[in-house]
C-alpha cells in the first residue's frame, strides 16, 4: 500500500493512501445514507485520527472534481452528497479499509450526529458567579421543558467539559434520572 499522504495526527491503523481516504469518505456517505458537512466529515475522520485533516480535504475535493460526490453550500459549510458514480464494491472496502477503521468511523459519526441532534434540541446556559460558574442544562422536546438541572463548575475549562459532556450524554442522563426517580 502506497503511503502517498501526510501523516501528521494520524494513529496507528490510521489510513495513509489518499485512495484508501476518499474510498472511507465514500463509504461513510452510502452507509450512513444521508450527506454530510464537510466539517463533519473532517470532525468523524479526526475522532479516532483515522485520516489527517489536509489528506481528508485533498480526497473530498479530488471525488467532487471526479464527480463521485457533489459539493452544495448550505448554512455556511459544504455539504456533501455522494452520486451513482461513486459506487463502491464490498471487496474494495473490504481489501483495502481495515474492519476496524470501518467501525470506529462510522461509530464516530453517529455519535457526532447524534451530539449534533441534542445540540440543537437542548440549551445550556452559564452563570457566572462570584467563584465559579451555574451550568444549566435544558432537554428540549418541541416547546416543553423535560429536563432542567443546575450543576456548579469552579472555572471556565470545566464548562467546556460539562458542556460536551451534557451533548454526548445528555438522552443518558435524562432516561437514568427519570428511571432513578419513578422506580420503587
Amino acid at each position: 500500500m502506497a503511503k502517498d499522504t501526510f501523516s501528521e495526527g494520524i494513529a496507528p491503523g490510521g489510513l495513509r493512501d489518499r485512495a484508501d481516504i476518499k474510498l472511507l469518505v465514500c463509504y461513510l456517505l452510502k452507509t450512513l445514507k444521508k450527506s454530510l458537512t464537510r466539517t463533519q466529515i473532517n470532525e468523524i475522520l479526526g475522532e479516532y485520527s483515522v485520516a489527517n485533516y489536509f489528506e481528508v480535504n485533498g480526497a473530498i475535493s479530488e471525488l467532487i472534481s471526479a464527480k463521485q460526490i457533489t459539493s452544495e453550500l448550505v448554512d455556511g459549510d459544504e455539504l456533501i452528497t455522494i452520486t451513482g458514480k461513486a459506487e463502491i464494491s464490498t471487496g474494495n472496502i473490504e481489501r483495502s479499509i481495515p474492519k476496524s477503521v470501518r467501525e470506529k468511523s462510522i461509530n464516530a459519526a453517529l455519535k457526532i450526529l447524534e451530539r449534533e441532534r441534542v445540540m440543537k434540541e437542548s440549551k445550556v446556559e452559564v452563570t457566572p458567579l462570584e467563584h465559579g460558574y451555574h451550568v444549566t442544562f435544558i432537554v428540549m422536546d418541541v416547546e416543553t421543558e423535560l429536563l432542567k438541572i443546575t450543576v456548579y463548575v469552579a472555572d471556565a475549562s470545566q464548562i467546556e467539559l460539562v458542556k460536551r459532556n451534557f451533548y454526548d450524554k445528555a438522552i443518558t442522563v435524562y432516561s437514568d434520572l427519570i428511571s432513578a426517580l419513578t422506580v420503587e
